[in-house]
C-alpha cells in the first residue's frame, strides 16, 4: 500500500508541474508565458495561447527566458546559439562561449533573435485510371525539401511520372509518359537580396528517347521579394548541358542560364506559382536551346494536406530524330506538406 501511495503521489506531483514555456517579465512586474518567436529592431515577437503573436517593446522588458536554444545576435557580428535565462533588471543570462557558464547580457545588446531553421517540404501523388472504351494507367509523384538559414538556402526537388495506354482493338500497350528528374540547389546570400547559386539537375525521358540530361550551372540571383504571401526571384548564370539520346551520340554545349520563380498567395488557402528557365547554346542562341516552364495552383484542403494542379511545358529545340520538340503535361495531385 505504501508503494502504491508513493507512486500516486509522484504521479500527481508530476502532473502539477507546469509545462515548460518561455517567459517575459516586464518592468512593472507583469509576466507573460508562451514562446519567443523572433526579435529585431528593439521589438520582441512573442506567441501566447490566448492572444496569439504579439509585439513587445524590449525597452519595457525587465528580463526574459526561453526553454529552447535560439540564435541570438549581439551587436553587428556576434552570433550565438543559446538558451536564454532570466537575469537582473535589463539583462538576461546567455552562453556566449560554447561550454562556458552563462553570463549576464544586457537586453539592449541583443540586436536580433532568429528562430532555429527547420526543414520544410512536401510530397504529392498523382494518378489516372480509365477502363472501357479506353484503357489508361498513369501514376507519378513529386517531392520537395528545403531549408532556409539567414544567409544560406538549400533546396532539393524530385519527380517522376509514368503512363501507358492500351489499344482497344489490338490490345497493344504504348507508353505515353516516362519522365523523371532530380535537382539540388544551394544559395548563398551576400546581402539580404543578392545571392550566388550552384545548381545540379538530372533528367530522363523514355518517350522522348532521352537517356540522360545533366545540366549543372552556377550564377547569381536577386530575391526581389521573400515572404509568406509573395516571393519573386530572378537568376542569371552559366550552364553546361550534356545530353544522351537513344540511337545517337551524346552531345553537350555551354551557355547562359536565365530563370525566374514567382509565387503568390492571394488568400491563405491558395498559392499560385510560375517558373521559367531558358538555357541557349553560346554557339546557336536561336537554334539550340532548352526552355522549361511550370505554372500551377496549390489549394490547402486541411492542415498539411493540399491539392495541386500544374502545367509543365518542356521545349527542346534539338530532340531525338522523329520526336516532338515540345512536351506538355497537365498534372492533378494531392499531397502533404510540412
Amino acid at each position: 500500500m505504501w508503494t502504491i501511495r508513493i507512486a500516486l503521489a509522484t504521479a500527481l506531483s508530476l502532473l502539477a508541474v507546469p509545462a515548460l514555456a518561455d517567459e517575459v517579465i516586464f518592468l512593472n512586474g507583469d509576466r507573460l508565458t508562451g514562446k519567443v518567436v523572433s526579435a529585431t529592431g528593439g521589438k520582441l515577437v512573442f506567441k501566447t495561447d490566448a492572444a496569439g503573436e504579439i509585439t513587445i517593446d524590449m525597452s519595457k522588458v525587465k528580463t526574459f527566458s526561453t526553454d529552447e536554444p535560439h540564435v541570438v545576435k549581439l551587436g553587428e557580428k556576434t552570433r550565438v546559439t543559446t538558451k536564454v535565462g532570466a537575469g537582473p533588471d535589463g539583462q538576461v543570462q546567455a552562453q556566449i562561449t560554447p561550454g562556458a557558464a552563462p553570463q549576464p547580457v544586457p537586453i539592449s545588446d541583443i540586436t536580433a533573435i532568429v528562430p532555429e531553421p527547420a526543414w520544410h517540404g512536401s510530397f504529392a501523388l498523382n494518378g489516372l485510371l480509365t477502363t472501357g472504351n479506353s484503357e489508361t494507367q498513369q501514376i507519378g509523384f513529386s517531392a520537395a525539401l528545403a531549408k532556409r538559414w539567414e544567409t544560406e538556402r538549400l533546396t532539393f526537388l524530385a519527380g517522376y511520372n509514368y503512363g501507358r495506354q492500351e489499344d482497344p482493338d489490338t490490345g497493344d500497350k504504348t507508353t505515353t509518359v516516362d519522365y523523371g528528374f532530380a535537382s539540388a540547389k544551394f544559395d548563398h546570400f551576400f546581402t539580404q537580396k543578392f545571392y550566388g547559386y550552384a545548381l545540379a539537375k538530372a533528367e530522363r525521358d523514355g518517350v522522348a528517347e532521352l537517356e540522360i540530361r545533366f545540366s549543372p550551372s552556377i550564377g547569381v540571383g536577386y530575391q526581389w521579394f521573400e515572404g509568406p504571401a509573395f516571393n519573386l526571384a530572378t537568376e542569371v548564370g552559366l550552364a553546361y548541358v550534356y545530353e544522351k539520346y537513344e540511337r545517337q551520340d551524346a552531345t553537350d554545349f555551354l551557355g547562359p542560364r536565365l530563370a525566374y520563380a514567382v509565387d503568390w498567395s492571394p488568400v491563405p488557402v491558395l498559392k499560385l506559382y510560375h517558373t521559367l528557365e531558358y538555357i541557349p547554346s553560346f554557339e546557336d542562341f536561336t537554334g539550340d536551346y532548352l526552355l522549361n516552364l511550370t505554372a500551377g495552383a496549390k489549394v490547402k484542403i486541411t492542415k498539411g494536406f493540399f491539392a495541386d494542379f500544374r502545367l509543365e511545358w518542356v521545349y527542346d529545340s534539338t530532340p531525338a530524330p522523329g520526336r516532338e520538340k515540345a512536351d506538355t503535361r497537365y498534372i492533378l495531385a494531392v499531397g502533404w506538406e510540412f
